[in-house]
């Protein structure tokens, strides 16, 4: 966990430096991502909310995801990915988003989408990156995977931002 609190300080520091303000949306990691950023003394001043949008109705309530995607690609795709983060930029005061949908088990498990895949999405107004991975491990370690990659992933777009 400490490395997901380092990771989230380093998050800060760079929105901070570019007078960005995140906004999150997770799914499968339950408010995971913003715990770790709200771990971070002064966090207030780049971390604008957080969306967690655990079933369907949800996402479609919170983050005006079509419903007509998740028939067509499934709630953990990168489709839903994108529409989450997408929509939780347009829907907060934030500049940048990320968001994380997946499996995290125990069970779950799909054709085509074991235990562990996990779709992330990161936003800003000039467009939506996304990846899917599969990470081994239990429930827990797959959600912590999770919450490290996804501010990895953001810190990778800060630095190209």
């Amino acid at each position: 966990m400490n490395d997901i609190i380092e990771l989230a300080a380093r998050v800060g520091s760079a929105l901070q430096k570019k007078g960005l303000l995140l906004a999150t949306a997770e799914s499968c990691t339950g408010g995971g991502v913003s715990h770790a950023i709200t771990e971070i003394a002064g966090s207030s001043e780049w971390f604008d909310c957080g969306f967690i949008a655990y079933s369907n109705a949800s996402k479609t309530e919170l983050l005006d995801v079509p419903a007509a995607l998740f028939a067509q690609h499934g709630t953990v795709s990168e489709e839903i990915a994108a529409a989450m983060a997408e929509g939780a930029l347009s829907n907060s005061n934030a500049h940048i988003t990320l968001s994380t949908t997946g499996i995290a088990g125990p069970g779950g498990a799909v054709p085509g989408k074991p235990v562990g895949t996990v779709c992330f999405g990161w936003a800003t107004s000039d467009g939506t990156h996304t990846e899917r991975l599969v990470f081994a491990g239990d429930r827990q370690a797959v959600r912590e995977q999770t919450v490290a990659h996804a501010l990895k992933g953001l810190l990778r777009m800060l630095d190209h931002a």
